[in-house]
């Protein structure tokens, strides 16, 4: 079996991505899953364990620890034993609080990551079961349906699915995916079913490079940095005292041991003894007040980096804005009014359907008054792809008619009764909103007895609106003396609308505009800029 890549999947067919894995559409045996789970690991980032007491002990080992350490030595040596048991005390405690808090942080996600165990329906020995997601392997076929989380990197072997990838690329908006294409590990199923086959688990996938990046990343304690220059100023001052000192006793006949203590005692003064444990403590207390308010900290450091930063850089979908699909605005066309779009549009959907853009657009239409119990739905074709759109006889009391919505351009097509001049204002407008970012739907519905002459009726544009905090939040962040930046895998037109909505400033540029400049172009760039995309 060779393994490669998940986009190197993408460039080769599924019969040949079935040889490369040693497979088949009819999954695995039982028997083959447990060899490969023994030659390749079970499908999870692994995590260093480390033995609580080499975890405790190690605490004792570091740049503050080794200045009292050295304060400990130097008090040993001039026989002043009572100050060598208070700054081991005072150690101790600064090591113990660390420790216990890292130790209760640690259970804690333990428990979360128990809670939000995956699941997959997995083919083995030619049946469906139910499998842990750790017990998938390359090679293995399972299903994907609505509301699952998608256990691996896979490749579709038949169906079609609407996939939320937001938490991994940014990308606010559902993508489609069908035979053939790639779904990446922890991204949502939205809509639809097919039938996969794993291509790569656990540090492999797409997800598990992220996470390997995030445990190799060793930041720098602001904490040691600041408590070092401190105690390194502190020397300089203690050793030019010492040398005032001697010269002092030499012109005065003082004895030698006396000139020692007095060196000694500025060498040690020189160490902040106290300020480590008192800093952990008020860190351990400010971790506490933030369990309250519903954040981890899952390091004590975090608190006192997150106090010392100028830079502020925010992920867009889901922290700037909601990751929730809204209709942000309602364009009629032709003498009908919005709620008459809200409402046709409503009735080319399906509630049953489960699909995020129907449901928006029934919600969005119920918020306007609309009462979808006037209407009866004969008969309704879900949106598909190939077609890109969406429709649905529809009766009441008075008539019969067909709606739909979709695509703008494959709604303005089916309008045949529409001029020139009206195509181009349509199209004008959208655009216009396209170019802000905007998802367009187009919508229409047929006119008289005829049930595939259509009328175009509107306009609906659809985006991720930001949260109604984001605002206030950016704005209190800057008046605190932060920069901060937006960071989005989004097109560059919505994040600068959404940007510019946050009050971060709309100077965002993608990461390929730095690519041709000079190092010093490209640190221009980045200071001058609010955001990338």
């Amino acid at each position: 079996m060779k393994l490669i890549g998940t986009s190197e999947y993408k460039e080769i067919s599924l019969e040949e991505t079935l040889r490369l894995l040693e497979t088949s559409t009819e999954g695995l045996t039982e028997f083959e899953a447990k060899n490969r789970i023994a030659r390749l690991g079970e499908n999870k980032i692994t995590e260093e364990k480390r033995n609580p007491l080499i975890e405790f002990f190690s605490r004792y080992w570091g740049p503050m620890p080794w200045l009292l350490e050295l304060a400990m030595a130097l008090s040993f040596i001039l026989g002043h034993y009572l100050e060598v048991i208070i700054i081991f005390v005072l150690l101790t405690i600064n090591v113990t609080i660390g420790f216990l808090h890292a130790r209760s942080s640690q259970k804690a996600l333990e428990f979360l990551k128990k809670r939000l165990a995956i699941k997959a329906k997995v083919l083995r020995d030619e049946k469906w079961v139910i499998k842990d997601a750790a017990k998938i392997v390359p090679g293995d076929v399972f299903v994907a349906g609505l509301g699952d989380v998608v256990p691996a990197d896979a490749k579709i072997v038949s169906g079609e699915l609407s996939v939320d990838q937001s938490s991994l690329t940014g990308e606010s908006l559902p993508v489609n995916v069908r035979q053939s294409d790639i779904i990446f590990s922890s991204s949502t199923v939205i809509r639809g079913e097919a039938k996969c086959v794993t291509v790569n688990t656990g540090a492999t996938t797409y997800f598990g490079k992220t996470a390997e990046l995030v445990k190799i990343a060793k930041p720098k304690s602001h904490q040691e940095e600041i408590m070092i220059a401190i105690t390194k100023y502190m020397m300089y001052f203690g050793i030019a005292a010492t040398a005032l000192v001697s010269v002092y006793a030499v012109l005065t006949n003082i004895d030698i041991l006396s000139i020692l203590t007095f060196a000694a005692i500025f060498l040690i003064g020189a160490v902040p003894v106290a300020l480590p444990a008192v800093l952990t403590i008020v860190q351990a207390v400010g971790a506490m007040e933030l369990a309250k308010k519903k954040a981890l900290v899952t390091r004590l450091d975090s608190i006192e980096d997150a106090a010392s930063m100028d830079i502020l850089c925010l992920d867009k979908t889901g922290t700037i804005t909601q990751n929730k699909l809204s209709i942000v605005d309602i364009i009629p066309f032709f003498g009908y009014k919005k709620d008459d779009v809200a409402i046709i549009a409503g009735l080319a959907s399906k509630e049953e359907s489960k699909d995020l853009i129907d449901l928006t657009v029934i919600e969005y239409a119920k918020a306007l008054g609309a009462d979808f119990n006037l209407y009866k739905q004969v008969s309704f074709t879900p949106f598909n792809p190939s077609i890109k759109r969406s429709e649905a006889i529809v009766e009441n009391e008075r008539e019969r008619f067909k709606a739909v919505k979709g695509s703008p351009q494959i709604v303005i097509s089916i309008c045949k009764g529409m001029d020139e001049e009206s195509r181009d204002g349509v199209n004008k407008v959208v655009e216009e909103l396209s170019e802000k970012g905007y998802r367009m739907l187009a919508v229409a519905r047929s006119e008289g007895d005829d049930l595939d002459t259509f009328q175009f009726v509107g306009l609906l544009s659809l985006a991720d609106p930001i949260r109604l905090d984001s605002k206030s939040m950016v704005e209190e962040a800057k008046e605190l003396g932060l920069k901060v930046m937006m960071l989005t895998g989004d097109n560059i037109n919505i994040a600068k609308e959404i940007a510019r909505q946050a009050s971060i400033g709309d100077k965002v540029i993608r990461m390929i505009d730095l690519k041709d400049l000079s190092e010093a172009e490209q640190t221009r760039a980045i200071e001058e800029c609010d955001g990338f995309a």
